[in-house]
């Protein structure tokens, strides 16, 4: 456990868009936050995730798919769902106090085509939630 607040993301299965988040702010704000993320399903690590991140200088191979854990969601400061599914089914949280968050973005697993215009779409949602972390680690919202 940490004195620092603890953001804690949610998506569906752990495996892209929560994994991103989590890489990201590691990186860029892992200095004064605890990071977690998790799914309502542990789906497994996607590969493209981890090649796209590699692409932009983050590590996150070794991270693990892991399913939402009660006692992390309680003492979150913020609880942030990164997918319309994981927004509607999060689990309860019992504690009043924890700021939570909806940032939708496209699931990229779901994309078809070519594998290049695959992987162009899990590029442009990795932009998109490096802006967002990025704004989070500027101003804290």
């Amino acid at each position: 456990m940490t004195d620092k607040p603890l953001v804690y993301f949610l998506c569906t299965g752990n495996s892209c868009r929560s994994q991103i988040a989590d890489g990201y702010l590691k990186a860029l704000g892992g200095d004064r936050y605890e990071v977690k993320s998790a799914g309502l399903e542990a789906h497994g690590l996607n590969p493209r995730a981890v090649r796209i991140m590699k692409e932009d200088g983050i590590d996150i191979s070794g991270n693990q798919s892991d399913v939402i854990d009660p006692e992390l969601l309680n003492r979150s400061t913020y609880v942030i769902t990164l997918c319309g599914h994981a927004d509607e089914h999060c689990p309860v949280i019992g504690n009043k106090d924890v700021v939570k968050w909806h940032w939708g973005f496209e699931d990229p697993a779901k994309a078809t085509g070519t594998e290049e215009q695959i992987m162009a779409q899990f590029r442009a949602v990795r932009d998109a939630i490096k802006a967002r972390i990025e704004t989070f680690v500027r101003t804290g919202s």
